[in-house]
């Protein structure tokens, strides 16, 4: 009796977690292991899919079925926005990048900006009447050029106006990015509030995060404030979970 599409799903998983197949590599082609394994084509098929599940492996066109990065990215929790990082010129997806033992490049994030009218959460956030007139500023952050997360946020326009906050050109928004900007207008960021919950994602975002069937995201809503409260900028990102840990260092209140 040959074996099924788990058992095979569990030898290509084991192999991948041993070095066999290392990431960034490509696996043999399907019928090549049908082939080896004496298996037809669904049960290859269906024990590819299952590890596209757990994120061990994402489809590429042109390439094959690619093994994905195995040490997903950590992301920093309050050490990312140290103002030490941002006020000597490190923005925060690269201090997590340099955490992680990773390298990156300003071209590793796009930029899409435009003058729009605040739904009523961001209008809530920036302490604005819904439908008023924010900035938002989208951008899409890769990794070797496989997208990791979106992040868009939110501003006063009379806060960024004039600032290269407002210039698409991709990557971050000069030394320091959008942090180092807000200090420089006299709206120094001094307190943050992050949410983050898990979901499904849309259709769009599964194509535009090139994920695999199955896996969610993680999503972050942040709040930033001056040391008087004002709210300076709302965000919103869009993780692929598979993509990234989680950490958070924090003295335990009394």
């Amino acid at each position: 009796m040959g074996i099924g599409y788990r058992d095979l799903a569990t030898l290509l998983r084991d192999a991948i977690q041993c070095g066999d197949y290392t990431e960034g590599s490509t696996l043999p082609k399907q019928d090549e292991i049908a082939a080896e394994h004496g298996v037809n084509i669904n049960t290859v098929r269906q024990a590819v899919r299952l590890l596209e599940a757990e994120g061990l492996v994402t489809p590429v066109r042109r390439r094959g079925t690619v093994v994905r990065p195995r040490v997903a990215m950590k992301r920093l929790g309050i050490d990312r926005y140290a103002k030490s990082k941002w006020k000597s010129g490190l923005v925060a997806f690269a201090a997590d990048r340099e955490a992680t033992g990773r390298t990156w490049t300003p071209g590793d994030q796009t930029n899409e900006v435009r003058l729009t009218k605040a739904d009523a959460e961001t209008a809530d956030a920036l302490g604005l009447k819904p439908g008023a007139s924010v900035y938002e500023r989208a951008r899409l952050v890769k990794e070797a050029d496989v997208p990791t997360h979106t992040l868009t946020s939110y501003y006063r326009p009379e806060d960024v106006e004039g600032t290269s906050l407002v210039d698409p050109t991709p990557g971050p928004a000069g030394r320091g990015g959008g942090f180092a900007i807000l200090a420089g207008r006299g709206l120094e960021p001094d307190v943050i509030t992050e949410t983050v919950r898990a979901r499904m994602p849309t259709t769009e975002e599964t194509q535009l995060l090139h994920l695999p069937a199955g896996e969610p995201v993680m999503v972050l809503h942040r709040t930033t404030s001056t040391h008087d409260g004002r709210p300076v900028e709302f965000a919103r990102g869009v993780h692929a979970a598979s993509r990234f840990t989680w950490s958070y260092t924090f003295k335990i209140p009394d």
